[in-house]
């Protein structure tokens, strides 16, 4: 692989990740830091990859407690596992949550015609327990949506390669510098 090529090639499969829903980039884990200051980590579905921008986005319920821990620390890391490319992807990122606006209603006109809609219709926010007798959640009778979508500002990635014949590879990119280290 070309040093130069590495970080529009990581890139290419971070967007393709977000149209193929077998590529393993596709449910990275999120890890933000709690109210508690302990580290807590999910599986998020990534939505979009703008290189240019250098931004990923998923999405998430405006209430649910990652959106108040990225609101108070909006410091994350998102961690990519492909088994097919044999990569691990760490990306420091800057997160922005947004509850409302242009790309708020974008995302949710291509949601709420799936079947993933009633993740974001409920009358309860993540985590909240049932009321006893319930087998789903209650939607809220409102109808009002609670889609968030969460912008992440890559900082760093931090990008290795497990080869099969035990030669790995690891570098790290910060902007347009790649730094090529011991893996």
């Amino acid at each position: 692989m070309i040093p130069d090529h590495l970080p529009h090639r990581i890139w290419q499969e971070l967007a393709r990740a977000t149209q193929d829903r077998h590529h393993g980039w596709r449910t990275p884990v999120l890890a933000t830091v709690g109210a508690d200051q302990q580290p807590n980590a999910r599986t998020v579905v990534l939505r979009q990859a703008r290189e240019p921008l250098g931004e990923l986005a998923f999405f998430t319920d405006g209430r649910s407690p990652k959106v108040a821990e990225l609101q108070a620390q909006p410091q994350a890391v998102l961690v990519f596992w492909s088994a097919r490319l044999r990569w691990q992807l760490r990306v420091a990122a800057r997160c922005e949550v947004l509850t409302d606006g242009p790309e708020v209603d974008a995302a949710w006109a291509r949601v709420g015609q799936s079947a993933a809609a009633g993740d974001y219709l409920t009358a309860q926010p993540p985590g909240q327990p049932w009321a006893e007798g319930e087998l789903e959640p209650v939607p809220a009778s409102s109808g009002a949506h609670h889609l968030a979508v969460v912008r992440a500002r890559v900082q760093t990635m931090d990008w290795l390669a497990l080869g099969l014949d035990g030669q790995h590879r690891r570098a790290r990119i910060e902007g347009q510098a790649l730094t090529w280290l011991t893996p």
